[in-house]
């Protein structure tokens, strides 16, 4: 799979295929070991009567909408890869495969159990801090400011449409009918 591609459902039969009492009962052979679930899937794991009121159901189905984290997109192919020169066999293939994938996601799985509720109640505290800093502290000293200084605000003003502006009028009309041409000899 590239790293632009949709996920599909992919199964990865590591069994022998060529036993042939596999195929006896006319049954196809069980596959030990299934990639990502199809998007419906997913939404029916996720899908609850309290998460369809909920407010945050757009956040359980697109949890990355503005693309922070693409850098982090990767399958087995953009990490590992073997030449055409050098190939182990077909079953390590495989295996390294699945376990690549299932590792990776699980030990991700168990980290987020771990880390993600401390992380996130510690930006909370964060972000609120900064909020009611900003919000109650920054705010209103730069208010206060743009009060206090309005005078010398205005008093710029006029300063800058007196002095500076007739200047620079005046100097465009010297400089205005100069005329450069370029010539190659």
């Amino acid at each position: 799979m590239m790293k632009g591609e949709d996920s599909e459902e992919m199964e990865i039969d590591l069994g022998d295929s060529s036993d042939p009492e596999e195929f006896e009962n006319g049954l196809e052979p069980q596959s030990l070991w299934k990639a990502q679930p199809s998007l419906e899937e997913e939404e029916n794991i996720h899908t609850s009567t309290l998460v369809e009121i909920s407010d945050t159901k757009p956040l359980i189905n697109i949890r990355d909408p503005r693309g922070i984290n693409d850098c982090l997109k990767v399958t087995f192919e953009d990490v590992i890869a073997e030449p055409v020169s050098v190939r182990s066999g077909d079953r390590v293939w495989i295996w390294s495969n699945a376990l690549f994938e299932v590792s990776r996601v699980w030990i991700y799985r168990i980290v987020t159990v771990l880390l993600a509720i401390p992380m996130s109640v510690l930006s909370g505290f964060v972000f609120a801090i900064l909020s009611c800093f900003h919000i109650w502290m920054i705010g209103p000293c730069i208010r206060c400011v743009r009060v206090g200084t309005h005078w010398l605000q205005s008093l710029w003003s006029i300063l800058l449409d007196v002095i500076v502006g007739p200047f620079l009028r005046s100097a465009e009309r010297c400089f205005g009918s100069f005329s450069i041409h370029l010539a190659k000899e």
